[in-house]
């Protein structure tokens, strides 16, 4: 719940804004989009498709993490990062129905073994959209028999990695996943659109039949968490764009943008906290969900701007625009806001629960926008802590340049800099800031005026108490 100020916390002074002592400082990674060479799951069978990749490139050696995932957390670590989110590839573990691969979870030990090691706190997720092949031969997470796979694979995980780790994502960005995996397709008589996601359907009702699957699978695998690992902190990663209608003075705009934040913004809490599940319009009960999130995984992008618009039915008379001024980014088009940030954790806190960004972050091959929105952004959550909201750490997104599922190799995310081809890495300018905010444990006008001098005077203005 949202408290009072968190005085003895954080503070200010000297032009510095300091962030509670223990706050998590880290990155995010997912094993696909890392490890490479994972050649046994939708994603892979997906890549080989003509049609689905931007520019038709593949993952391949990815970062090479599977071989040396070492030698980037090392990198992390030498940043002063303190925390580190990743997953485990389940078709890694779990390559045919009921076989384990003793040796793939020896590996994932070491990894977190070596994050333990060099002073980092490992987050691990289970499921990062991707889904063993041997599952989607019997439909995957359209098919009710999955939940209990999946809390059989949770269970699995828990007793395996336990002893390195205590946080925990079940799923990350569920209702994301089904959106673009079942909704953003073409339909079945064209070409698949590019950018959506495995199995590429366009079908309203089997989406929502799969976010109903996914988030019992959250359920079920929240308790198989807690079963093997009483202590553990366990969540979900939620997609939570700041939705907003394009004209706040008007009715209809308002109206519209309902659902909009209702279903892309609030599903993922509202079941893991409230045990409602999400459907085109309403909810449906499901006790067993009820209070299965020990914190509240924020992972914030964008905002989304909302219009009424009379001839679009199928969204409920909602269609996307673009804010006039808005800053784009490089992701499809899509509108930095860092503000949403704050009034997202702001609304957030009335959940009552801990929350952690695992996942903020910028496409920015050249770096020079990067670091103005990490100081942006950071700034936001920093004015949520100085609110009373529980804000317990920070994960970028992500570490090193990685393949960024439909768009390839397109979209730059890291704070390295990596060559697929040759893996050749290079540390940019926001690596080098990020370091000092984590080491420092703080934002300090120095540190702005340096990487993103526009903001200073904004960010350290007498109405934040700085002195």
């Amino acid at each position: 719940m949202e408290g009072r100020p968190l005085d003895a916390a954080i503070g200010s002074a000297q032009n510095v804004l300091r962030f509670p002592e223990g706050f998590r400082w880290g990155c995010a990674t997912a094993a696909h989009q890392v490890e490479g060479g994972n050649t046994n799951n939708d994603w892979y069978a997906w890549e080989q498709a003509e049609g689905h990749i931007h520019g038709g490139q593949k993952s391949d050696r990815a970062c090479d993490w599977w071989r040396d995932a070492e030698a980037d957390l090392r990198l992390a670590a030498q940043m002063g990062q303190n925390a580190h989110r990743l997953s485990v590839e389940w078709s890694r573990i779990e390559p045919r129905e009921g076989l384990w691969d003793d040796a793939a979870i020896d590996r994932y030990r070491a990894i977190l073994r070596f994050m333990r090691d060099n002073g980092i706190e490992p987050m691990v997720t289970l499921h990062h959209f991707t889904t063993p092949l041997w599952l989607v031969e019997r439909g995957g997470w359209e098919n009710p028999a999955t939940i209990s796979l999946f809390e059989r694979f949770a269970g699995k995980v828990a007793r395996a990695l336990g002893e390195y780790c205590d946080l925990w994502i079940t799923l990350n960005e569920p209702l994301n996943y089904a959106l673009l995996g079942w909704l953003s397709g073409a339909p079945r008589d064209r070409m698949h659109a590019q950018n959506s996601f495995p199995p590429g359907k366009h079908d309203l009702f089997l989406m929502l039949k799969v976010v109903e699957n996914l988030f019992r699978g959250h359920g079920a695998a929240y308790h198989a968490l807690h079963r093997e690992q009483p202590h553990a902190q366990v969540g979900v990663g939620n997609n939570m764009p700041f939705v907003a209608p394009l004209n706040d003075k008007s009715l209809l705009d308002r109206l519209a943008a309902v659902q909009p934040a209702r279903l892309l913004t609030w599903s993922g809490i509202e079941a893991s906290v409230r045990g409602r599940i999400p459907r085109l319009i309403g909810w449906r009960h499901v006790k067993e969900l009820e209070n299965t999130s020990d914190f509240i995984g924020v992972q914030y992008y964008q905002r989304v701007t909302i219009a009424f618009d009379a001839a679009s039915i199928g969204t409920l008379f909602s269609r996307q625009v673009v804010s006039p001024g808005a800053e784009l980014s490089d992701l499809n088009f899509s509108e930095v806001y860092p503000q949403g940030l704050y009034h997202l954790l702001r609304r957030t806190a009335r959940y009552g629960k801990p929350i952690y960004i695992t996942e903020n972050g910028i496409p920015d091959a050249d770096d020079d926008r990067r670091p103005a929105f990490l100081i942006a952004h950071l700034w936001q959550i920093w004015k949520a802590l100085r609110d009373g909201v529980p804000v317990k750490g920070y994960f970028h997104w992500t570490l090193t340049d990685n393949f960024e599922w439909a768009e390839g190799w397109n979209l730059r995310f890291g704070l390295i800099k990596l060559d697929p081809h040759t893996q050749a890495r290079e540390m940019r300018r926001s690596a080098a800031l990020y370091g000092e905010m984590c080491k420092s444990n703080a934002l300090s006008a120095d540190t702005v005026q340096l990487y993103a001098p526009e903001l200073t005077s904004e960010v350290f203005a007498p109405s934040q108490g700085v002195a």
